[in-house]
């Protein structure tokens, strides 16, 4: 986290083949210091995550430490089917499994907020395009974080996920457990909610 509050945004070192399945095996023989070097890994990525969806330093520290302690009490069934040496062990991305586990999180906190607050987003479909530049562009614009703040959960990790953390659109739609064309339907939905958000706001401040 730098100095502003913000997580960092430097990315965890590559993982080479298989070697998540040992480090869950590790994990599943309960070395902790297996679970220092997740930490080491993945807690920049997701916390970065989990602050971008929640816009609360605390709140996303206590997202990433729930999902590592979920890494923990899974790392048993994780690493049996992922035996070390293993077809199925080269597969295994654990950088995906936890991003996916972190915007589950952040999604159940920010509904359970909005159940608390009694406040309602619509989920409403839109044929309309977007810019992306507003997106690309607004990385450090408050306007455009309160807009993506704003959104439905789903529709904010699906922007969060593509255009913060650049994650393809499998990558994104893994992450948010759906199909790939699911997941393209969501981000059609939260890029045509920002653009009219932004319209929206560009007329009320002109008028």
């Amino acid at each position: 986290m730098n100095a502003s509050g913000e997580p960092s945004t430097t990315a965890p070192p590559a993982v080479g083949s298989g070697g998540d399945a040992a480090l869950v095996a590790r994990l599943a023989a309960r070395d902790s210091a297996a679970l220092r070097e997740v930490i080491s890994q993945h807690g920049g990525v997701l916390h970065r995550i989990a602050y971008r969806m929640t816009g609360d330093a605390h709140e996303a520290e206590d997202i990433v430490q729930e999902a590592m302690l979920r890494l923990w009490d899974h790392a048993p069934k994780i690493a049996a089917r992922h035996p070390v040496g293993s077809q199925a062990a080269g597969a295994l991305k654990l950088g995906g499994w936890l991003q996916r586990v972190v915007t589950n999180l952040a999604i159940d906190r920010l509904r359970r907020a909005r159940r608390l607050s009694g406040e309602e987003v619509p989920d409403a479909e839109d044929e309309a395009p977007l810019a992306d530049a507003l997106i690309e562009s607004g990385e450090r614009d408050r306007s455009a974080r309160a807009l993506i703040a704003a959104l439905p959960e789903r529709q904010r990790a699906a922007i969060v996920l593509t255009y913060y953390e650049e994650l393809s659109n499998a990558a994104a739609a893994e992450a948010l457990d759906m199909n790939i064309k699911a997941f393209e339907s969501l981000l059609l939905r939260a890029r045509t909610a920002l653009r009219k958000a932004f319209a929206d706001g560009a007329e009320g401040g002109s008028a």
